[in-house]
C-alpha cells in the first residue's frame, strides 16, 4: 500500500513538472485565494455582487503587490549600490585573511572576463532563455490572477463541485478533507504574511539604528526570504550580517547578528506558536525535505509552493485520522466546516 501510495505521488509530481506552465498558475492562484478569501467574503458580507467583490479583490492585490514591488524594487536601486560595494568588501576582507597567496578579487575578475570570452555564445543564448522565461513568468502570473478572481466568485460554489465529482458515498470524507487542507492553506499563508511582516520591520528598524547601508533593501530581502522557512530567513540574515561587517566593522556586524538571531528567536519561539496555533504544525525536518524536494523539482518556485502544499497535504492526513482513527472520531465526517468555502 505505502509503494503504491509513492509511486502515486511519484508520478503525480512529474506531470505536474512536465505540466507546470498550466499547473503553476492554478498553484499560485489557489494560493491566493487562501490568502485573499476574507477580504473577499467581508465585500460579499456587506451585499456587494460576487462578481464585482472578486474584482475588487484583485484589483487590491495587484495595487498591494505593485507597491510592495515599486518599493522593493525603488530600495533595491537606490541602495543596491552599497549593498554590493559592501559584500565586495566583505569578500576582499575574507579573501585576504582566508585566500590563497597571489589571489584576489583582481585574479578572479579576470578569470571570469576569460571564461565569458570563452563562452560568449553559451551566455548569449541563456540571456536569450531568460528573457523567454520572464515572458512565460508574465504570462504565469496574469493567468494566476484570472484563476484568483473565477476562485473567488465561484468559490461558494467548490462543495457542491466535488460533491458531483465524488462517489456517492465518499462526498462527505472529500469534502471534510478539502476543508482541512483549504484551512491549513489560508492560515500558513496569513500566518506567513504577518510574521514576514514583523520580521522584516524588526530587522529594519535594528539596521537603521546601526546605520548599515541598504537597510530597506536588506529589510525588503528579509520579507520575502521569509516564504521559504527557515532557509530565506538564514540567507537573508547572512546578506545583513556581511554587509554591516564590511562597512561598519566587526562589532556592528556582532549587533547585527544579534538583532537577526534575536528576531529569529522570537519568531520561532512566540510569533509562530501564537499566530500559526491554529493551523498545521509540521516539524522543521519536515518543512526542510519539503523545501528541497520542492527545489529539485521546480527551483525556487518550488520552495516557496513545497510548504504550503505540504501543510495542505498533513491537514488531509489530519482529517484522515480524525476520521477513521478511532470509532468515536468517524461519527461526525464533515470535520470542521469553519469559514472556507473555497
Amino acid at each position: 500500500m505505502i509503494l503504491l501510495v509513492a509511486g502515486v505521488v511519484y508520478v503525480g509530481i512529474r506531470l505536474c513538472a512536465e505540466f507546470r506552465t498550466a499547473v503553476t498558475p492554478v498553484l499560485l492562484a489557489l494560493l491566493g485565494t487562501a490568502l485573499l478569501g476574507p477580504l473577499y467574503r467581508r465585500l460579499v458580507k456587506a451585499k456587494v455582487n460576487r462578481s464585482v467583490a472578486a474584482g475588487l479583490t484583485c484589483v487590491a492585490v495587484v495595487a498591494v503587490v505593485g507597491g510592495a514591488v515599486y518599493i522593493v524594487v525603488a530600495a533595491l536601486i537606490d541602495t543596491g549600490d552599497e549593498i554590493s560595494a559592501s559584500l565586495r568588501n566583505a569578500g576582499q576582507d575574507l579573501a585576504d585573511h582566508f585566500g590563497a597567496a597571489g589571489t584576489s578579487l583582481d585574479d578572479i575578475a579576470g578569470n571570469a572576463k576569460e571564461l565569458l570570452s570563452k563562452f560568449g555564445g553559451t551566455a548569449a543564448s541563456n540571456v536569450i532563455s531568460g528573457v523567454s522565461v520572464v515572458g512565460e513568468a508574465i504570462a504565469m502570473a496574469v493567468l494566476a490572477l484570472l484563476l484568483v478572481f473565477f476562485f473567488l466568485r465561484d468559490s461558494h460554489r467548490a462543495v457542491d463541485i466535488l460533491r458531483s465529482m465524488a462517489p456517492h458515498d465518499a462526498g462527505d470524507v472529500i469534502e471534510a478533507m478539502a476543508r482541512r487542507a483549504f484551512d491549513a492553506v489560508e492560515g500558513f499563508m496569513r500566518g506567513t504574511t504577518f510574521i514576514a511582516l514583523i520580521d522584516a520591520t524588526c530587522i529594519t528598524v535594528g539596521l537603521l539604528v546601526l546605520d548599515v547601508p541598504g537597510a530597506v533593501g536588506l529589510g525588503a530581502l528579509v520579507f520575502v526570504g521569509a516564504y521559504i522557512p527557515y532557509l530565506g530567513a538564514f540567507l537573508s540574515g547572512a546578506i545583513a550580517v556581511l554587509v554591516a561587517l564590511a562597512d561598519r566593522g566587526f562589532v556592528i556586524a556582532l549587533w547585527a547578528l544579534g538583532i537577526v538571531l534575536a528576531v529569529q528567536v522570537l519568531e520561532g519561539h512566540v510569533l509562530q506558536p501564537m499566530i500559526q496555533s491554529r493551523t498545521v504544525q509540521m516539524h522543521p525536518a519536515v518543512v526542510m525535505v519539503a523545501i528541497t524536494a520542492g527545489a529539485s523539482v521546480a527551483g525556487i518556485l518550488g520552495m516557496l509552493l513545497a510548504v504550503p502544499l505540504t501543510a495542505a497535504a498533513t491537514g488531509v492526513l489530519h482529517e484522515l485520522r480524525a476520521l477513521y482513527g478511532s470509532p468515536s472520531a468517524g461519527a461526525s465526517p464533515s470535520g470542521d466546516t469553519s469559514s472556507v468555502d473555497s
